[in-house]
């Protein structure tokens, strides 16, 4: 008997040695716009709702600030965009194929420890999109359009644009592309920037509730420029290993929304002003995730 209790009392501390550590609480991030706001609350809600208790780390900053904040391990995990990983992040060519897109971020990320979920059914491609006016006085439709008009228009665009391969130097190469002039300007003014005729054009994301709310006209990328930038969780796998419950929950939420939907959530914080919080908590009730 006193052998039978050692033999189980030595099983029990190999157990508990050998097992993951579970976290004591999950640290949500962010990038610094709209979606990522409404993004990371849906994340950090779904996790406490499934019982992981949750620190927020939101609006940190642009693409590489996040990310090094996750290898830095400030933060577990943050909402990221396939094609951003592929070209701001990873500094590969441009690559228009989803699958092969999201194969070559999932491996060379595995490399680095880190891991990327499911993808969501979200394309947050960019935009470069005119009022109707500037459509109809240049007779605007495309990107090749907009390229023999460009140097009498005005830009506003966000500091990371000028330096993506997906960004300034892509129109440039791809296009022939220069501006009269290039506004640097955060994701929230611009819209009325260019509702104000402050500028003639903006680069803008194909979620952006703002577009179809004030009636503007999104141009098509007719060469191909941009490649896929489905919408994906990426996590440490160290944070991953000690409560893999994350994958689950994250995958679920993910599979919930598409490009309508966010476009629709990211108008209730930018046209309506409510609050990122409360939006992605209204989403989540009514998808039956939180009560």
């Amino acid at each position: 008997m006193r052998n039978l209790r050692l033999l189980l009392a030595g099983a029990l501390a190999f157990a508990l040695t050998s097992a993951p550590p579970v976290l004591a609480q999950v640290k949500v991030g962010s990038k610094n716009f709209t979606e990522q706001f409404i993004v990371a609350e849906i994340y950090a809600q779904a996790l406490e709702a499934a019982g992981i208790k949750v620190e927020r780390k939101i609006n940190l900053g642009g693409t590489l600030i996040a990310h090094k904040a996750l290898e830095e391990k400030q933060i577990d995990l943050y909402p990221e965009y396939t094609g951003t990983i592929l070209l701001a992040v990873l500094k590969a060519e441009p690559m228009t194929d989803r699958k092969a897109v999201y194969d070559k971020v999932k491996s060379e990320y595995a490399a680095r420890g880190l891991v990327v979920l499911n993808e969501a059914p979200l394309n947050n491609t960019y935009n470069m999109v005119v009022r109707p006016e500037t459509a109809a006085q240049y007779r605007l439709e495309t990107l090749s359009d907009l390229a023999k008009v460009s140097k009498n228009l005005t830009l506003g665009a966000g500091p990371e644009f000028r330096d993506r391969k997906d960004g300034l130097p892509g129109l440039k190469q791809v296009y022939g592309m220069e501006f009269k002039e290039d506004l640097q300007m955060a994701i929230g003014l611009r819209y009325q920037a260019l509702a104000n005729k402050q500028i003639d054009v903006v680069n803008g994301y194909a979620t952006d509730g703002m577009i179809s709310a004030l009636k503007l006209k999104r141009l098509k990328d007719d060469k191909n420029l941009w490649p896929p930038y489905y919408l994906v969780p990426v996590v440490r796998k160290d944070a991953l290993d000690a409560n893999p419950k994350i994958a689950e929950v994250l995958n679920k939420v993910s599979a919930m929304l598409d490009e309508a939907t966010m476009a629709e959530l990211n108008y209730k914080v930018d046209g309506d002003k409510e609050e990122p919080k409360d939006v992605a908590r209204a989403f989540l009730k009514s998808k039956g995730v939180v009560k």
